[in-house]
């Protein structure tokens, strides 16, 4: 009996040799290379598509970007055409009070603590906009474990 299971393990040990081999024939290697070749061509594919995604993915946080720079200029425009307006009302007002350059002053003051708080609020829209393309970087993460596996 125990030479039995000895010669089993030994024909099981043959087997996983055999199975194991590089393709002895050229009707083998040709289908390795056929196969290495498919693979060579889908992963330059993958590579290609990753690339294009991430182009797309920048294009459309730069979009995003440029519609918010947009609108802060376009507000900072009009803005400070009603502020020019407005302060040159506002010192007139004001010098009736007290001496022109003093109501100039004030009010001059007034305008670049507003302009302050406005140049915050736009910044802040710039810093919620990360540029990272997240969706590529996660899809080229799952590629990087599949090629794995398959190699």
């Amino acid at each position: 009996m125990a030479w039995q299971s000895e010669t089993a393990y030994q024909e099981g040990l043959e087997k996983n040799r055999t199975q194991a081999r590089w393709p002895q024939n050229a009707e083998e290697h040709e289908s390795l290379g056929k196969l290495l070749g498919e693979l060579a061509s889908q992963s330059a594919n993958l590579v290609r598509d990753e690339v294009a995604l991430a182009q797309q993915e920048i294009r459309e946080k730069l979009k995003t970007i440029q519609v918010a720079i947009m609108v802060v200029i376009i507000g900072a425009v009009l803005f400070l055409v009603s502020l020019l307006a407005l302060s040159a009302a506002l010192i007139l007002a004001l010098s009736v009070y007290m001496k022109p350059w003093q109501s100039a002053l004030l009010v001059g003051a007034l305008i670049a603590v507003i302009a302050s708080v406005i140049t915050v609020i736009g910044m802040s829209q710039f810093k919620r906009v990360k540029l990272r393309p997240k969706q590529t970087l996660e899809t080229l993460e799952e590629n990087k474990e599949w090629l794995r596996e398959i190699s």
